[in-house]
């Protein structure tokens, strides 16, 4: 089968996209407490957890999707992570629509590299045809929907899972249970939930979104059987597409998640080095 890959702004507006929708979505007190706020600088968003110490989810994408980046546009951005009383924040730009003069710009703003990560495309029914072969789960697991009774304990095992440990956090993630542009499974051992994964719909495009098991239930199908559960979910309903991103392997390295998502059918479309905005 031909896989086809969506178009690189579309990957990048649906990434920014789900993360804003995934942290502004909470409940007032908790946006409160949290200290969340979020930005729209030209097609760019930029989202704040001031309370956040990971600072992981201080980030801003879109950059460049309509039209070409401009300092201006970048300097908003930054003068929002300023105005918030963040330490860090971080720029994720597709590497072809950097500007030729980044080099400049990066230091006038006091921007310098961070991770890089792999961004990875297909188009839906490469992954359930890719998928059709692969390992099913050990004997005892199940794959199910999330519903608003499980929502804490699939928080829990997301949010602990990726040691975010601030409070409030597992609240704000508890709440995009049940909102329409998602779907949230899980794969339980009994009543025990051991992995989960999130999918969030953007038009014609799907990100898979915050897969993670605990350390006991790794290697046993979980991530495979989410990511099919979480491909049919998107195909049902309407989208084309599904993206991610992952840490990108340097020399020795070992990433499963991005090559759970090689087998499910997952193409690299680019790496992207994030750029980090320091106080």
């Amino acid at each position: 089968m031909t896989t086809t890959v969506p178009p690189f702004v579309l990957a990048e507006q649906t990434e920014i996209r789900a993360y804003v929708d995934f942290v502004t979505g909470a409940a007032a007190p908790v946006r409160e407490a949290l200290g969340i706020d979020s930005l729209r600088a030209g097609s760019a968003l930029a989202l704040a957890i001031r309370e956040d110490t990971s600072r992981f989810f201080n980030r801003a994408g879109g950059f460049g999707t309509d039209e070409p980046i401009t300092v201006d546009v970048l300097a908003q951005v930054c003068d929002f992570y300023r105005e918030r009383g963040l330490l860090q924040g971080a720029l994720m730009v597709a590497p072809s629509l950097l500007p030729p003069d980044w080099a400049a710009t990066a230091d006038e703003l006091n921007l310098g590299p961070g991770n890089r990560l792999v961004k990875l495309g297909c188009d839906i029914e490469s992954a359930l045809f890719a998928t059709d072969g692969v390992a099913a789960l050990d004997p005892g697991l199940r794959v199910e929907m999330v519903e608003a009774h499980h929502a804490y304990e699939w928080a829990t095992v997301m949010m602990t899972t990726f040691g975010f440990t601030t409070p409030g956090l597992i609240d704000m993630a508890a709440s995009s249970v049940g909102r329409p542009n998602w779907r949230q499974y899980a794969v339980w051992e009994g009543e025990r939930i051991i992995a989960v994964g999130s999918v969030f719909f953007n038009g014609l495009c799907a990100n898979m979104f915050g897969g993670a098991t605990i350390p006991e239930g790794r290697g046993r199908g979980a991530q495979s059987a989410l990511l099919t559960a979480r491909a049919r979910a998107a195909l049902a309903a309407g989208c084309r597409w599904l993206v991610a991103e992952t840490g990108a392997e340097g020399p020795g390295d070992h990433n499963t998640s991005l090559h759970n998502m090689l087998r499910a059918g997952f193409e690299p479309l680019y790496e992207r080095l994030t750029w980090l905005w320091h106080a």
